[in-house]
């Protein structure tokens, strides 16, 4: 049965449809079956892997509200190993046409039962809010992955978040866990993002991923091309840091016997 990750964060900026697109396109090229689902109204996700949501006539949204089976929206990416349920602007009313329906919260979880068994992982990028959609995300995910900035604000609303993801353990869903904290847009040459790195590390000990995500322009450009950073550029630092992160969630669930030695060494890295 496959493992649903949601990656949340109600700030925005703090990168969470790079790290769906690229976590994503990381465990494909690790062999492993993927489902990216595009929760997000503002579909960056979608068009990031190739998909334009002007001609996307189903989405995530339909699965929702209108009970459709996923397998009838879900769309084949250049990643052989990576599908994708595509995000829709129509996500903007979800939450509104949701008020009044039973278990509006279930809405996702149980549209993703008929596909579940079909990946190793499904990966949820979420809009920056903790509205319905996000609550649903939550609650049909077995972990969540927090990316977190390494800037000034890095921890502001974090609390937030964890208080949410709480409510959602003890009400909706007890099986949630926490995945980890990334670290994401971190810079080498800033004492800041130095100190942001310690703070986090200290707050959050061993919740916090040993991989962090680098500033890399590559990371940026990738999606213009409507592509993965790896497909873009395998070699890159961005496509380096992923696929460390796919090998640590990889390791962290038991999935590969990788050793540390054979970890992939981020280049540049001090």
């Amino acid at each position: 049965m496959g493992k649903i990750i949601t990656i949340a964060n109600q700030k925005g900026g703090v990168g969470k449809t790079t790290s769906a697109i690229n976590l994503a396109a990381a465990f494909g090229v690790l062999e492993k079956k993927i489902l990216l689902i595009d929760a997000d109204p503002q579909a960056n996700a979608s068009s990031g892997v190739g998909f334009d949501p002007k001609n996307v006539k189903s989405s995530i949204y339909d699965c929702i509200i209108n009970d459709q089976n996923p397998e009838e929206i879900i769309l084949t990416t250049s990643n052989p190993n990576l599908d994708l349920l595509p995000g829709h602007i129509d996500l903007v009313g979800a939450e509104i046409e949701m008020i009044n329906m039973p278990e509006r919260e279930m809405m996702m979880k149980k549209a993703l039962q008929s596909v579940k068994d079909q990946y190793d992982f499904i990966v949820i990028d979420c809009s920056p809010s903790l509205g319905l959609i996000t609550i649903n995300a939550l609650t049909a995910a077995d972990s969540v992955l927090i990316p977190v900035q390494c800037e000034y604000f890095a921890l502001e609303g974090l609390g937030k978040l964890l208080n949410t993801i709480k409510i959602v353990q003890g009400r909706l869903n007890k099986e949630l866990s926490i995945e980890g904290i990334l670290l994401t847009m971190y810079d080498t040459r800033l004492r800041l993002a130095n100190q942001v790195v310690e703070e986090v590390k200290t707050h959050f000990q061993q919740l916090v991923f040993d991989t962090i995500v680098h500033r890399n322009t590559t990371l940026g450009e990738a999606p213009s091309h409507g592509e993965s950073v790896i497909m873009h550029d395998a070699t890159c630092k961005g496509s380096v840091n992923y696929l460390n992160l796919a090998r640590e969630i990889l390791q962290k669930n038991d999935m590969t016997q990788i050793s540390m030695a054979e970890k992939v060494i981020e280049m540049g890295d001090s």
